[in-house]
Parts: C-alpha cells; sequence; structure tokens
C-alpha cells in the first residue's frame, strides 16, 4: 500500500515539475531623469511568471553598470550619474530567473534631459577698444551662449551683472541677442578709462524629476576706452613765479612750463611760445620743453622789478575740429636787484610835478666872500639799487672850508655845502674854490661816485685891467686876409663885475690903416691884406689899451712881425702801398713823402698820422719817420668777412706850416689766413632718442664750428670714433654758420632696447683739413618698442586640497616681457584632468583670471577620487604689442595636484565566492571566509581596518539567532586593496544547519565606515561520508595525499578528510579494513551527500581509477536521532488531524525507502557479478534477499551500479514508469548542477535529519535524481535540497 502510494506522488510531482512555464518581461521602453542621484529609484522591472514562482530579476549590458537592481523586487536603482548630454538612450539587459527557467529582454532606457547645463559663453572673455566719442546707441561687441539643455532649459538670456567701476552702470545696457549697446556718453579724461562688464547667461529653467532649476554662467567684457584729440592742453603747477638775477648769464634756466594734453590716451607733444612780454626779448622758451631762459642782458634798474610773460602751449597735430588746439598761461618774473650800481649824482629841475634829473658830475654855487650859511649847488645823489646806503665826503683842498650834508642817506637826497671858515672866502685871493664831493657805497666801497663842485666868491670892483704880459711879440704872415686875426690879448681884472666888460683900443692910430682891434674881444685882426707885405715891413709896433667898467685903463705893447707863408703841401712817394702779411705775424712798412717848402722852416717839416677807420686803432704810424706798424696781433677771424681779409688804411703826410697842408694815401694790408682754430661745438654735450627697430632711422644732429676765415681751413668732417659698436653712422652737411653732423642708426643695424646695449655713449669727433680736432660726447637712448613676445617664468606646481570652496588664488602665471612698456592679459588655451590614474580628459574645476590668477571654480567640485591631477596651459598676450606677435610663442603650464582628503568612505569589492565552514574541522584560528576593500582616498587615509561587529545564524527555516563574536578580521594587504581573512575565535556546533551571517565593518583612517554581511554556509555532519578501503590503515596514511587528489578528480569537490582509523573487528567480518570520514564540498557552497558520492564514484570509469586504493564501501556515517522536542509536539498536536495525517504518511514513506533500498543493493551486488568478464565465473539467477553468489566470494551487499532491472525482474514490457521509479531509489536529493556554477546558491540542510539513519532515503529525492540524469547522462552530481517540495509536505 505504501508503495502504491509513493509511485503516485512520484508521477504526480514529476509532472508538475514538467509543466513549468518560463517568465516574462513586460518592460520595453523606461523614461529616467537624469538629475537623479546615486541610490534614487529609476524604474521598475514589470515581469510575470504564469506559475507564480517567486523571480530573480538581473540586469546586464555595456549600460547595465550605470543602474542597481533589487534582484527580489526589480525595482532598478542610480548607481552612477546620468548625463543625457553625453548619452541619451541607454541600452540594457533584464533577466528574470523562476527558479528553473530564466528569460531576458532587452529595454531601452531614455534619459530625460533636466537642466544641468549652464550656459557656456563662446569667448572665454570679451575684449573691446571703443573711441571715447563713439555714438550712444552704438553696438561696441556681440555675446553669444549655447545651452546644452532642451526646452526652455535652452534659451539664454542675457544681463549685466555688474559694472566696475560703477559708475559705468548707465553707460552699457545688452539686448537680448547680446548685442551690447552703448547708453551714454564715454570721456576718456573725466571718466574710467577702463569698464569691466560681468555678463550673465542665464536659462529658462527646467526641472525633470525636482523642482525648476535654472542655470547661468557669467563672462566677463573688458571695454578700454581709446583716447581722441578733443580737448585743449593744460599748463600745470600753475601759477608760474620766478625769481632771476639781475646781470644772469645768457641762456640760463629761469623756469619750466609744462603743459599736458588732457587727451592723456594721445599726449600730444606740445610746442612753446611766448606771445607776449611786458619787457621784449629779454626771455626766450625752448619750443620742446617749455624752459624759460635768459635771452639778453638784464638790467633791473632799467627793466625793472617786474617782467610779465603770456606762453602759449600748442599741440603738434590737430584735434578732431581741424585746429591746434593751444593754452595760454601768464609767467610773473621777479627781478631780483643785485648791488651792481655805485651812488650817481644828479643835477635836477623843472617845476615839482615835472622835476627832471640828469647824471652830472660838475656843479656850481656862488656866495659872497665872508658868507656864512649854505651854498646851493643844485645836487642830488642817487643809488639806482634797492636799499643802498650812501656816505658822502669832501675831497679837495679846500675842504676844511666847507662841510657837506647829509654825510649818510639811505635815499635819494639833496647835498649841499655848508660854509664852515668864511674867512676863508677872500675874492682877492681866490675867487672860486674847487671841491669834490665824493659818494660811497657802504656795501661795497669800491662802488663810489666824485662830482666836482665849483663855489664862486663874488667880490666888489676895486681893480684895473692888467695885461698878462708887458710886451706880445706877433708873427703874421704875409698877405693875411682881412679879418685875419693876429692874436687874442685880452686884460685880466679881477673883479667879477668886469668880466666880459672890458674894451679894447689900438694905440696910435697910424696902426690902424694895418690892424685893429675887436673893442670887446681884444683880438688883434688885419685891416688890409694888401698893406702887409713883409717884404715892404716887416715890423709894426702899437700899444694895446683895455678899460673895465668904471673905465680903469690898462695897456701892454704889441710887435707885430711879417712871415713867410707855407704854399707847397706833402707829396707821397707812392700812390698806394700794398702787403701781405699772415695772421699773427708782424707789420713794418715805412711810408715816405716829400715837401717842397723850405726846408728850414717848418713848412717843409712833414708829421705822419692814420685817418681813423674801422681797424685804424689796431696800426700805429711814426709821426715823424713814417714807419707803419700794428699794435695787436693780426687776427683774420676778427676781420668782416666780407673783407675777405683786406684791411684798408688811409695814411696823411702833413707839414707844419701854418696853415697846414697834407696830402693821403692808401695802404691796403692782406691778412693771409693760417690754421688757428680748431672745431668748437656749439654744445657740451647732446642727448638723442631713438626708437628700437628702425633700420636708418635719423638720431639727432651735432654743430660744429671753425673760426678759421678760409674754407681750406674751416672745413669739417665728422665722424664717431668710439662707442657705436657699429650701429651708428655720421654724414656731414655745410650750413651758414658752420657744419651739422647727422647721426642715424646704420642701415644693416635695428636696435634692440631689450639688448645689452640700449645705452650709447658715441665720442663724435669734428676735424678740419690739417686734424685739428673737438670731441663731444653724444649720448643716444634706445627708445623701447613694444616688439617683443611675452614669455612664461616657470611655474611651480600648485596644490589645492579636494573639495575647497576657497574664493582666493591658489596660484598664478607669471609673464615676463623685455619690452618696457606691456600689458600682460592670460587667457586658457586648456585644461586637463588626469583622471583614472593615466587618462587626460577636458575639466573645468579651475578658472584662470586674465590677472594669470589660478582660481577653483566655484560652481564645480574638486574630487580627488576622480582626477589627481590637473594640467593647465595658457598663453600670455601682450595687449601694448606694436610690432610682431602678441603672444607668447609656448603656452604655459601649471601642474595642479589636487590633495586628498579623506571624504570616502571604504568600498567592499564584490567577490562571487561562496564561503563555506566544515562546523566538525573548523577550529579557532581557522580561516573561513575574507573580504577585500578599497577607499579612494589616497595614503594614510586610505589604510583600511576591518572588525566582525556581529554575528547572527540564520537556519534553514529562515530564523535567525544573534550569536557571539565566533569570528574576528585579520588585516592584510595585497597591491592597492585590504584584505580581511576572516578566522575562527572558537569552534563551531556541529549539529546546526544554515549559514553564518557575519557583519563585517571596514574602517579608515580617519573613522569612516562601510559594513557589509557575509554569508558563511555552515556543512553539517550529514553531509559527512564513510569510505572504507580494503587496505590497512598504514596504507591509506601512506596514499592520502594521492587519494584525495584521485577524489577531488572524479567528484570535481573538494576534499576534506576529518578522521581516517582502522576498522575494528566488530564493525566488519573483513580484516585490514580502513575507513576515512571526509567531507565533499563544492565552490558554490554545496555539498555532496554519501549518496550522491556512491552514485559518482560507482560510474565503471571512476571506479577503476579508484580500485587501486580497494575502495570497497561508501556510506553515511550513522547519526544519533535527536529526542522528539515534547513541546513542538504538542503543539503540532493542537494544529489538527491534518497534522496527524501527514505524519502517518511520512512514515510510510520512510518504511518504503527501507525496502527499496534492501532490494536495490541486491540487485546491483547480482549486476556487478554480471559484468565481471572471467572463465571461472558462473552465471545463475540471483534471487533478491539471498545469499546466492554469482562469483565466488561476491558480496551481494557490494553498493556498486547494478541494473535494477534486472535484478527486481523488470522485463522488457515493463513500463519506462516503473523503470523510473526503481532507478530513482539509488539517489538522494540529486540534482544536475554545472560545477563551474558559481552562483552563491543556498545549501539547505539535508532532508530526514529526524527520520533515523541515512539509508533510508525519500523516494522523491531518488525518482527526481533519476529523472535528471537521464536528461544529462554526462553531468556531474551534486547534492540539492528544495524545501519548498518536501516530502514531508506531501
Amino acid at each position: 500500500m505504501g508503495t502504491t502510494a509513493g509511485s503516485l506522488l512520484l508521477l504526480l510531482l514529476i509532472s508538475f515539475t514538467n509543466a513549468n512555464t518560463s517568465p516574462d518581461i513586460i518592460t520595453r521602453l523606461e523614461r529616467v531623469c537624469e538629475d537623479l542621484k546615486e541610490g534614487d529609484y529609476a524604474f521598475t522591472i514589470d515581469a510575470v511568471d504564469p506559475d507564480g514562482d517567486t523571480l530573480i530579476y538581473s540586469i546586464s549590458g555595456p549600460d547595465a553598470s550605470s543602474f542597481d537592481i533589487d534582484p527580489n523586487s526589480g525595482n532598478v536603482t542610480i548607481k552612477f550619474p546620468l548625463d543625457r548630454e553625453v548619452k541619451g538612450i541607454l541600452k540594457i539587459r533584464a533577466t528574470v530567473f523562476d527558479g528553473l527557467n530564466s528569460f531576458s529582454r532587452d529595454i531601452t532606457v531614455v534619459v530625460r534631459d533636466a537642466n544641468d547645463n549652464q550656459p557656456i559663453f563662446q569667448q572665454a572673455s570679451y575684449d573691446v577698444d571703443v573711441p571715447e566719442n563713439t555714438a550712444i546707441g552704438s553696438t561696441l561687441f556681440t555675446v553669444e551662449a549655447t545651452d546644452a539643455d532642451t526646452g526652455t532649459a535652452s534659451v539664454v538670456k542675457y544681463s549685466i551683472d555688474e559694472i566696475i567701476p560703477l559708475e559705468g552702470l548707465s553707460l552699457f545696457r545688452i539686448e537680448t541677442n547680446g548685442d551690447v549697446i552703448l547708453n551714454g556718453n564715454l570721456n576718456f579724461t573725466s571718466l574710467s578709462t577702463f569698464y569691466r562688464l560681468k555678463i550673465n547667461a542665464s536659462d529658462g529653467g527646467g526641472a525633470c524629476s525636482g523642482e525648476v532649476v535654472y542655470q547661468s554662467s557669467i563672462t566677463f567684457a573688458f571695454i578700454t576706452v581709446v583716447d581722441v584729440p578733443d580737448l585743449d592742453p593744460q599748463f600745470i603747477k600753475l601759477p608760474y613765479v620766478a625769481f632771476v638775477e639781475e646781470n644772469s648769464p645768457v641762456g640760463m634756466s629761469v623756469l619750466k612750463v609744462t603743459a599736458l594734453d588732457q587727451d592723456t590716451g594721445i599726449n600730444d607733444n606740445i610746442n612753446y611760445s611766448i606771445e607776449s612780454s611786458t619787457v621784449n626779448d629779454l626771455f626766450s622758451i625752448q619750443i620742446n620743453d617749455g624752459v624759460i631762459t635768459v635771452q639778453s642782458w638784464i638790467d633791473r634798474e632799467l627793466v625793472g622789478d617786474n617782467v610779465t610773460l603770456t606762453v602759449k602751449a600748442t599741440e603738434a597735430n590737430l584735434n578732431i575740429h581741424g585746429v591746434l588746439a593751444s593754452a595760454i598761461a601768464v609767467v610773473d618774473i621777479t627781478i631780483i636787484d643785485i648791488n651792481d650800481n655805485k651812488p650817481e649824482f644828479y643835477s635836477c629841475g623843472g617845476p615839482r610835478e615835472e622835476l627832471s634829473c640828469t647824471p652830472a658830475s660838475h656843479f656850481t654855487g656862488e656866495i659872497f666872500e665872508h658868507s656864512l650859511g649854505a651854498v646851493n649847488i643844485n645836487m642830488t645823489v642817487k643809488d639806482a639799487d634797492k636799499n643802498s646806503k650812501t656816505k658822502l665826503i669832501l675831497e679837495g683842498v679846500d675842504k676844511d672850508v666847507f662841510s657837506v650834508a647829509p654825510d649818510f642817506t639811505i635815499s635819494d637826497s639833496i647835498v649841499q655845502l655848508i660854509v664852515k671858515q668864511p674867512e676863508r672866502l677872500d675874492f682877492e685871493e681866490k675867487q672860486q674854490m674847487v671841491l669834490q664831493v665824493i659818494a660811497i657805497d657802504q656795501e661795497l666801497e669800491s662802488f663810489r661816485s666824485t662830482a666836482t663842485v665849483t663855489v664862486k666868491i663874488m667880490d666888489t670892483n676895486d681893480n684895473s685891467p692888467v695885461f698878462p704880459k708887458d710886451t706880445y711879440r706877433i708873427q703874421v704872415p704875409e698877405h693875411s686876409p682881412v679879418g685875419t686875426i693876429i692874436a687874442n690879448i685880452t686884460a685880466e681884472d679881477p673883479d667879477t663885475m668886469d668880466e666880459g666888460k672890458i674894451t679894447y683900443r689900438l694905440l696910435p692910430d697910424s696902426i690902424l690903416n694895418y690892424f685893429d682891434v675887436e673893442p670887446n674881444t681884444g683880438s688883434v685882426y688885419v685891416k688890409n691884406e694888401s698893406l702887409i707885405d713883409r717884404e715892404v715891413r716887416s715890423l709894426y709896433s702899437a700899444t694895446l689899451q683895455a678899460r673895465d667898467k668904471d673905465d680903469k685903463p690898462g695897456s701892454t705893447v704889441l710887435e707885430i712881425t711879417l712871415t713867410d707863408i707855407n704854399d707847397k703841401e706833402p707829396v707821397f712817394n707812392r700812390d698806394s702801398y700794398l702787403v701781405f702779411v699772415k695772421e699773427g705775424e708782424q707789420v713794418e712798412l715805412p711810408i715816405e713823402a716829400t715837401d717842397a717848402d723850405d726846408p728850414d722852416t717848418e713848412n717843409s717839416q712833414i708829421v705822419y698820422g692814420i685817418m681813423p677807420s674801422r681797424y685804424s686803432k689796431n696800426f700805429t704810424i711814426d709821426p715823424n719817420s713814417g714807419m707803419l706798424r700794428n699794435n695787436s696781433e693780426l687776427d683774420l677771424e676778427a676781420v668782416d668777412p666780407k673783407l675777405e681779409g683786406k684791411i684798408e688804411l688811409t695814411i696823411t703826410a702833413t707839414d707844419k706850416g701854418i696853415p697846414a697842408l697834407s696830402s693821403n694815401v692808401t695802404v691796403i694790408i692782406n691778412v693771409e689766413d693760417v690754421n688757428d682754430h680748431g672745431p668748437e661745438f656749439n654744445q657740451s654735450s647732446y642727448k638723442f632718442y631713438v626708437k628700437e627697430g628702425q633700420k636708418g632711422a635719423y638720431v639727432g644732429s651735432v654743430y660744429a664750428k671753425d673760426q678759421d676765415q678760409t674754407m681750406i681751413f674751416n672745413r669739417i668732417s665728422f665722424s664717431i670714433i668710439d662707442g657705436s659698436f657699429g650701429s651708428f653712422i655720421i654724414r656731414t652737411f655745410p650750413e651758414e654758420w658752420g657744419y651739422r653732423g647727422n647721426i642715424a642708426v646704420d642701415q644693416g643695424i635695428e636696435l634692440d632696447y631689450e639688448s645689452v646695449h640700449k645705452n650709447f655713449m658715441l665720442e663724435v669727433e669734428a676735424s678740419d683739413l690739417e686734424q685739428k680736432k673737438a670731441v663731444v660726447m653724444v649720448e643716444v637712448e634706445v627708445v623701447d618698442v613694444n616688439d617683443e613676445r611675452p614669455e612664461f617664468k616657470p611655474s611651480k606646481p600648485v596644490t589645492v586640497k579636494e573639495n575647497t570652496t576657497i574664493t582666493g588664488a591658489i596660484g598664478r602665471f607669471t609673464g615676463v616681457d623685455k619690452d618696457g612698456n606691456h600689458s600682460l592679459v592670460y587667457e586658457l588655451e586648456s585644461l586637463q584632468c588626469r583622471c583614472n590614474g593615466t587618462k587626460w580628459t577636458p575639466c573645468d574645476w579651475f578658472i584662470l583670471e586674465p590677472s594669470g590668477e589660478i582660481m577653483v571654480n566655484t560652481e564645480q567640485t574638486v574630487d580627488y577620487e576622480l582626477c589627481d591631477q590637473a594640467l593647465m596651459k595658457a598663453q600670455v598676450v601682450d595687449k601694448f604689442t606694436e610690432k610682431g606677435e602678441n603672444s607668447s610663442v609656448t603656452p604655459g603650464e601649471i601642474v595642479i595636484n589636487i590633495e586628498d582628503i579623506n571624504d570616502n568612505a571604504p568600498e567592499f569589492i564584490r567577490l562571487d565566492t561562496v564561503f563555506v565552514v566544515v562546523a566538525e574541522s573548523a577550529n579557532k584560528g581557522t580561516s573561513v571566509a575574507r573580504v577585500s576593500a578599497t577607499d579612494r582616498d589616497s595614503e594614510i587615509n586610505q589604510q583600511i581596518k576591518f572588525d566582525v561587529t556581529s554575528v547572527q545564524f540564520q537556519e534553514t527555516n529562515n530564523q535567525t539567532t544573534t550569536m557571539g563574536l565566533l569570528f574576528e578580521a585579520i588585516d592584510t594587504q595585497q597591491n592597492d586593496f585590504y584584505v580581511g581573512i576572516i578566522q575562527l575565535k572558537e569552534g563551531l556546533n556541529t549539529k546546526l544547519q544554515g549559514k553564518y551571517l557575519v557583519t563585517v565593518t571596514a574602517t579608515d583612517s580617519s573613522g569612516l565606515s562601510t559594513s557589509t554581511v557575509l554569508d558563511i554556509f555552515t556543512v553539517d555532519e550529514s553531509y559527512k561520508t564513510e569510505l572504507r578501503f580494503a587496505i590497512p590503515y598504514a596504507e591509506v596514511k601512506e596514499k592520502e595525499e594521492e587519494l584525495i587528489r584521485t577524489l577531488m578528480s572524479v567528484t570535481k569537490a573538494a576534499v576534506q578528510v576529518v578522521q581516517i582509523k582502522p576498522e575494528t573487528a566488530v564493525q566488519s567480518r573483513a580484516s585490514d579494513q580502513t575507513i576515512m570520514e571526509a567531507y565533499f564540498i563544492y565552490p558554490n557552497g554545496t555539498a555532496l551527500a554519501a549518496n550522491a558520492v556512491e552514485k559518482i564514484i560507482s560510474t565503471p570509469e571512476h571506479f577503476v581509477v579508484l580500485a587501486p586504493f580497494g575502495l570497497s564501501y561508501i556510506g553515511n556515517i550513522p547519526v544519533t536521532e535527536k529526542e522528539p522536542n515534547i513541546v513542538m509536539y504538542v503543539l503540532l498536536g493542537m494544529v489538527g488531524g491534518f497534522i496527524i495525517v501527514l505524519m502517518v504518511l511520512t512514515t510510510s514513506l520512510v518504511c518504503t525507502r527501507r525496502n527499496y533500498r534492501r532490494k536495490l543493493k541486491a540487485a546491483k551486488a547480482m549486476n556487478s557479478a554480471a559484468m565481471v568478464a572471467s572463465e571461472n565465473q558462473q552465471s545463475g539467477p540471483v534471487v533478491p534477499g539471498t545469499n546466492k553468489y554469482t562469483i565466488e566470494g561476491a558480496n551481494p551487499v557490494l553498493n556498486l551500479n547494478i541494473d535494477t532491472a534486472m535484478v527486481l525482474g523488470l522485463d522488457e514490457e515493463s513500463s519506462d514508469v516503473d523503470r523510473v521509479s526503481i532507478n530513482s531509489l539509488d539517489y538522494n536529493d540529486d540534482m544536475t548542477v554545472s560545477v563551474k556554477d558559481t552562483r552563491p546558491i543556498m545549501v539547505t540542510e539535508a532532508e530526514g535529519k529526524n527520520l533515523g539513519p541515512s539509508e533510508y532515503i525519500e523516494p522523491l529525492g531518488a525518482a527526481l535524481a533519476q529523472r535528471g540524469m537521464k536528461k544529462k547522462p554526462d553531468s556531474n552530481q551534486s547534492a540539492f535540497s528544495n524545501p519548498a517540495l518536501s516530502t514531508t509536505d506531501l
């Protein structure tokens, strides 16, 4: 009855198994937001199983790495962030498994856009130069930004967030299309010359999984205002006030005026001029630098104390209105007085209001004899200097008679004489007294003036006229014309009242026919020309009488002698004289003349002289000998060049006759030039400027002159004798007054400001034809032209910590430019990050400012675990470049090392290894599992320590119990991974069936930790297999290693030997038997039960391999049954009759298995005997349950693989169902499993643990195993138990 029920139940279960249907996946398309974070729910794979089996979900494919899936629910979560802009459509392959069958389907995942991209400007910055007179409303430039998002999130709007300086807020606006418009007037001078616009590009916002997000980015625009010439120049440092001493040398600098072009961006050259002056031609101004110098001699006493100049500054170039802009300034120059004038005497007269004074040195005064008081002499003393101090004294014979008043003065004063001694005023003794009044400057006594004062003494008329001589002897030429005065004879009368009032008369009257006298003058003259004839009468005598006012007489005698007259003039021996003399030599030229008059008279005596002329003072002539000489050295350069060295003199020869007769002759002296002068430069030194890089550029001119008159001696040539270094040439050009040397850069040379020669000190030599030389120093300064390309200085690597939020510069590029005038701006060329150790990819973690500073991009997060180094390349641009390229030849590079911080917890590395522990052989220190972890941080931050933090045991019925810390972790390191060896701290309970849930925590050096739970399956002693060998114990021990290798090769399982022992006689009738107790464990955690080991080893191909080891029996180790749990049965009894029936059914099935087991062993023994080929073997019928042997010595219970059909009498007419049913009794819990399958399959406890000894095998397990073997006869077998299909349930 039991056998029949079991067979029916087995057939029913097999039918159910054959009917299992594969699951199906409904999901084909899913849409996922790209802004989901790691761990966020994405979607659920919708799958169905018609059988209602529990499904296990998995995903694969190239894009599956972006997701995680819950294998139980099919919920898909985000593993790594998605990016629609990188990949918008993902392909994954979903697979569901119902325990028997699996089904896969490709699912398309469309990544929905989230607003996760900022608008990106097409240019890093916008730089533009704008003239200051640009019209309002003009478009200055256009910005453009694009957004990789879609929809409203890609619509870009522009705005100006900031303008520096703030005054520029109203000057600019931006249109929707990105045009930047000028909104107000620019002014280079009064407003800023530079504006920085912070332009914001914002998108229209968008959302996918959360709130609406708005993205924006900024760029900077740099507007440089370009100056235009629209302003007049302006004088600075006003007012201009200067002081200059009188008599200052010509050319002395007085003051420098400076005017600047208010258009500072243009800075035009300024030309200076003097428009007007209160005193003309006193000062001049240098046109280029505005230095006012003394032009002519200054005399404060003439020009006054102040001179006012009107100075004009004019720009060199036309302004925007087409005119030369100019400005006017007033310069007040105060003339400082110096004591350069002596006191002077003046005679003043005229009305008081129109008083005029003239310089005088002679003064007169009158005073009656013996009078007291002051003598008015109309004298005024003045000193033209300021603050003068004048002392007055008297000198002369009569100085004691008078005193001067005042004797000291500090201003203009009237001077008088005061009588001190009136008794000495005696007209009869002295009619006048002459004194000297001396004015002395007390500060400088060498400055003095003297005036002569004549004091007339008035007297009464008490004297008669008196002639000086008693007799006058007079000679008169014969035939002198009528009226010829032959003598002027006057009488003297000391009385002043008679002065000029004396009258004269000749006596006797007879003399009046020949001579007469002027009655008022006393002049005796010829009265009749014809009567005075020397040959008729040569001597006349007369009395000359004089009478004064009171008619008092006085007389004298005149003796008149007639003389011969001079009527012949001197005659020169030549018509003219010509002489040649070199300058510097002495002239000696004899001049000769003769006179035809009587040689014994003065009429024939000749006196030589030189008529005054331009150069007559340079010569003298001996009046008697006529020898002409020069009285100073002759210098041709002192002669007017127009005369070409010819000096013309007029020599006179005059006789001594009366009247003297004379004649003239011309003397021409040709002064011949000698080279007695060398060249002279007009300046002591010169300084010029020249721009670099201009071949043949004009530098400047030097000027020199040779004072020699002739071209042969004054011709000058210039040369550069030192300091040129072959860079300059000089050419000579004649000028009206001398020679000019033009200095220029050699046509084959380009001066370079950046070279060592940026300043030249030239020695320029001027030489005449006879090599007389002069040398002047010429300084040439090379003016920098911005023509050099900027360069980068080497930059050291910089370090920045990951996740930093600093806003300051972390480093900077440093550029250099050899040009003196430069403006360097830095532009980003590329920024790459080294990710995953070697791969360089573009990134935007850092920003390069135009100043060269490197900033952290605050909109990005620097992550060491993604990239550990960045390389920034930049270009440096010189904005002021005038010539050539304005950027560096090679880009600058800065390595940015990203420093790790401990911001990542350790991560466990997934292992597909299944951990299994054999409870019986596990002791303290046994390694049962291992975990590996890594930390994305570096160095000390990636060091990991493992700890076992909790241990639980999950039984086969899923009941979990918390255990003590049976395990511990031992830390090791392998390459970049840290490994934790999990080992036992104590032995395990060999009775427990299930798995240990061991929580292992990995902690880094900063305390960040991650935990994982290890499933360590325990293999209980029910899986222990007994192997018997028909060889002695010693031989088994000797072959132990070889035997284990053979067993592993046969079973494909790891063999763990628990014990090897000899079998006692009580246990077996055979002698020299050895028992080996072992476990057969697969890598996936499953173990082979004894019957499974028996089945595998008993196959002919495997048995042949093991036969040499004497293998005779494979079986279970008897296990002591546990006593029934009384409480459990009480509870089961309360459930009801169903449980009782179930127990009865189970007992029936167990009994049936025992019966089949016994019969099966007999059949196998018979089959084994039939398979042995031997001539001595005898075959015959075999009856199950008997000890009838087919071969001598055979064992009827040897559990070899014997055909059950033969044993059980199942002939060919028996059905396949019967065969399967019987064959299935050979095995317990067999299932076809691939050895290579490493999926973690839970090993459940073997059925029948409470059903007695292991020889009672369930028919259901044998049937299922036999079914699998028929499908795949070559498959390796492993034990499997499905708790869902227990015979107990059936």
